[in-house]
């Protein structure tokens, strides 16, 4: 099973990388990408920026953009879908930095249980967010996961909670449970483990039964079936009708949990397994998600903002060009760079023939172009997005007409109605699992 588990974790390797990337971008670490300078050294681009002497700079649209888009979803789209009362969970909550994970990396995974939990009396359903870096799953091809064979997830839980979970009010299975997850390099009080939750679709013989007597409809083993024809014998002679039972070849969802050495510590069977998973747009298996698509835009306003940085830093800025012959021996080099510097100076000096005279000479990096081509990728970034001006709340230039107005607004709407309906189908999976 650890290698089942090793392959299904280690098939998403490049996906949480990809996400990792995302995240970093998302949150405004920018300049961590590998690049090689004129020598062939690989380094970051943060680096490759300071060796040539460039400033990095980020002007970080990518968070605008997510922050307006979960913006939205609480406003306009969190009631799509009717969210089961339970003040426990804070379905609320958990969804809305969910729809966050789901921009960043295309993927949102919950997991659904019924448990008792510290300070509750009683036992609960509980909704948790899974990290993609914790969970596996395997295969990737149905858009709705229900070809799913093998889903899990790590764990790490401190050790009372594992005995609590585990030993199933027996001291001895306790004490047993304590010698195989215990830690003793840790401090009294304050032991962790790893536990491995998987859940494997596993094939299980059974018969399927039909009472018409009890008006029941069941399953039971093949174990049992000398047991029902003495059933039916009996009723035969009671001219009762018969128990109808046919064989079959069923699918169980087998979960288990286990160390990280592979030992067995509880199984359960169920119908399904407890995790709500959606994968965006997974076609041919491949995700990619929103964030995804801004990452080149965003790098490269990054770049214009830092060449642009860069040329205003080394262009010149009020330098005063003062030929030394029109010095005037009345004043010395200091007095006349004090005097610059003043609103009210006056600067004696001997004006020659043929000679301009002191006089200051300003650059304009603007001449470059830079400024434009900046304004130009900042609005193809809100296009190619289509989180444009009506959806942040502003309005494009020279727009008047409200009709007008309320056009680009549904049409940005209509650009990421898509990622909205998608992650409403993950919660309406969530919810069945509720039930």
């Amino acid at each position: 099973m650890l290698t089942h588990i090793n392959q299904c974790y280690g098939a998403l390797t490049q996906f949480r990388a990809n996400r990792s990337r995302l995240r970093n971008f998302t949150f405004g670490r920018q300049w961590h990408d590998l690049t090689k300078n004129v020598r062939g050294d690989i380094m970051t681009e943060e680096e490759h920026a300071l060796y040539y002497g460039r400033k990095p700079l980020t002007n970080n649209l990518i968070h605008k953009l997510v922050k307006t888009l979960t913006g939205h979803y609480r406003t306009s789209h969190a009631d799509d879908v009717p969210t089961p009362p339970s003040d426990h969970n804070r379905l609320q909550e958990l969804d809305a930095r969910m729809f966050e994970e789901f921009l960043i990396s295309g993927c949102a995974v919950q997991r659904v249980v019924k448990e008792r939990r510290p300070g509750y009396a009683e036992a609960l359903t509980w909704v948790d967010n899974v990290s993609p870096d914790r969970f596996f799953c395997y295969p990737l091809r149905d858009p709705r996961l229900l070809d799913l064979e093998l889903v899990g997830m790590y764990h790490t839980m401190p050790l009372a909670e594992a005995l609590a979970r585990f030993a199933q009010g027996n001291r001895q299975r306790a004490n047993e449970l304590r010698a195989i997850l215990g830690n003793s390099d840790e401090l009294p009080g304050f032991e962790h483990c790893q536990l491995i939750e998987v859940w494997h679709r596993e094939a299980r013989e059974t018969l399927r039964c039909h009472d018409p007597l009890k008006a029941k409809l069941y399953n039971t083993s093949p174990a049992n079936e000398p047991q029902i024809e003495a059933t039916n014998r009996r009723r035969v002679r009671r001219r009762e009708p018969r128990i109808s039972a046919r064989f079959e070849v069923q699918t169980r969802w087998v979960g288990r949990w286990l160390t990280t050495d592979g030992q067995v510590i509880a199984t359960t069977e169920a119908d399904h397994h407890p995790f709500a998973v959606k994968f965006y747009p997974l076609i041919d298996g491949e995700i990619h998600s929103f964030v995804a698509g801004m990452v080149d835009q965003q790098k490269h306003i990054n770049r214009l903002l830092t060449m642009m940085d860069s040329m205003m830093a080394s262009s010149a800025k009020g330098v005063l060009l003062f030929p030394e012959g029109d010095k005037s021996q009345s004043v010395t080099w200091d007095t006349i760079q004090e005097t610059w510097a003043a609103h009210d100076g006056v600067i004696p000096y001997n004006p020659r023939s043929g000679s301009p005279g002191p006089h200051q000479v300003v650059s304009n990096p603007t001449a470059s172009g830079i400024t434009e081509m900046i304004k130009l990728e900042v609005d193809l970034f809100d296009k190619s997005s289509g989180v444009g001006f009506p959806m942040e709340g502003g309005r494009e230039p020279g727009i008047q007409s409200a009709r007008l107005y309320d056009a680009q607004l549904q049409n940005c709407h209509a650009a990421v109605a898509d990622l909205f309906a998608s992650y409403n189908d993950f919660r309406a999976a969530r919810n069945r699992l509720l039930f």
